[in-house]
C-alpha cells in the first residue's frame, strides 16, 4: 500500500506539469474559483454552528456545571482538550457533506478533465460523445451519492467515539483517513468508467489498491492547509493527478510482470 500512495503523491507533482505543458488552466480555475467561494463560506457557517452545538451540549449534559462545582484542573482540561476534537470531527463531518455537494455539482468538469487527461497520456483522442458524458455524469454522481453514504455511517461511529474521553482523541486521524479513501475514491472512479468497468468492479479494484485512494485524498487535503490558493487547485488537481497515478500504476505494473 505504501509504494501506492508514493505513486499518489507523486501524481500531484506530474499533475502540475501536465496542466501547466497542456494548458489546461481554463479547466482549472473556473471550477477552482467557484469551490473556494462556496468552501469559505460554508466553513465559516459550520465552525459557527460547532462552536454553538458544543457549548449547548456541555450545558445541557451538566458537564459546565459539574466541573465547575468540582473545580478540577485536569478534569477542566481533558473537557477542554474532547471538546476541540469532537469539534475537529464536526468539521470534518461537515467538510465531507461539503465535497460531496461539489463532487455531484461539479461531475461535468471533472469527467471531461479526466477524459482529456487519459487522451493526452494515450495519444488517442476519445471522440465526444454527449450520451457517453451523461453517462459520465451519472455514473459519478452515483458513485459520490454511494461514497457519502458509507462515509456518513463511519462518521457517525467516529462522532460517538469522539465523545468518549482519550478514545476521541484519534478520532479526528480517522476520520480523515477515512475522508482521504473516498475522495480518492471518487477521483479514480471517472478513469473506471471510461474503462467500461462496473461500479462493483471499481469498487473491488479501489478496495484492493487503496493506497491509490489514500495518497489523492492526502494531497487533497492538505492542499486545503494553504488558503485561496490550496482551495482553488485542490479539486480539479485531484481529478489529474487520479488520471495519472492510475496511468502510472498500470505502466509499473506490466513493467514487474
Amino acid at each position: 500500500m505504501l509504494k501506492e500512495i508514493i505513486i499518489s503523491l507523486q501524481a500531484y507533482y506530474q499533475a502540475h506539469q501536465f496542466i501547466k505543458t497542456q494548458k489546461l488552466w481554463k479547466w482549472i480555475l473556473i471550477p477552482g474559483i467557484l469551490y473556494t467561494l462556496l468552501f469559505g463560506v460554508s466553513m465559516y457557517y459550520f465552525a459557527h454552528t460547532s462552536n454553538n452545538f458544543i457549548e449547548w451540549l456541555t450545558l445541557k449534559t451538566g458537564l459546565k456545571n459539574w466541573l465547575d462545582t468540582i473545580n478540577s484542573g485536569w478534569l477542566g482540561f481533558f473537557l477542554t482538550l474532547s471538546n476541540i476534537m469532537l469539534w475537529m470531527t464536526m468539521m470534518l463531518f461537515y467538510f465531507s457533506l461539503f465535497k460531496y455537494f461539489f463532487l455531484v455539482a461539479g461531475s461535468p468538469v471533472f469527467a471531461y478533465l479526466s477524459e482529456k487527461t487519459e487522451a493526452i497520456l494515450e495519444g488517442k483522442d476519445f471522440p465526444f460523445s454527449l450520451a457517453q458524458l451523461a453517462k459520465d455524469i451519472v455514473r459519478g454522481i452515483r458513485i459520490a451519492l454511494r461514497n457519502a453514504a458509507w462515509q456518513t455511517v463511519y462518521a457517525f461511529s467516529i462522532f460517538l467515539l469522539s465523545l468518549i474521553p482519550l478514545f476521541g482523541w484519534v478520532a479526528p486521524l480517522i476520520a480523515v483517513l477515512v475522508e482521504c479513501y473516498y475522495y480518492g475514491f471518487s477521483m479514480l472512479d471517472y478513469s473506471m468508467e471510461r474503462h467500461r468497468k462496473t461500479p462493483s468492479e471499481s469498487i473491488f479494484f479501489v478496495g484492493r489498491h487503496r493506497g491509490l485512494a489514500i495518497g489523492n485524498g492526502m494531497v487533497f487535503y492538505g492542499m486545503h492547509m494553504l488558503p485561496i490558493v490550496g482551495w482553488a487547485l485542490a479539486p480539479a488537481y485531484a481529478v489529474v493527478a487520479a488520471t495519472l497515478s492510475l496511468h502510472n500504476f498500470k505502466e509499473d505494473s506490466s513493467e514487474g510482470e
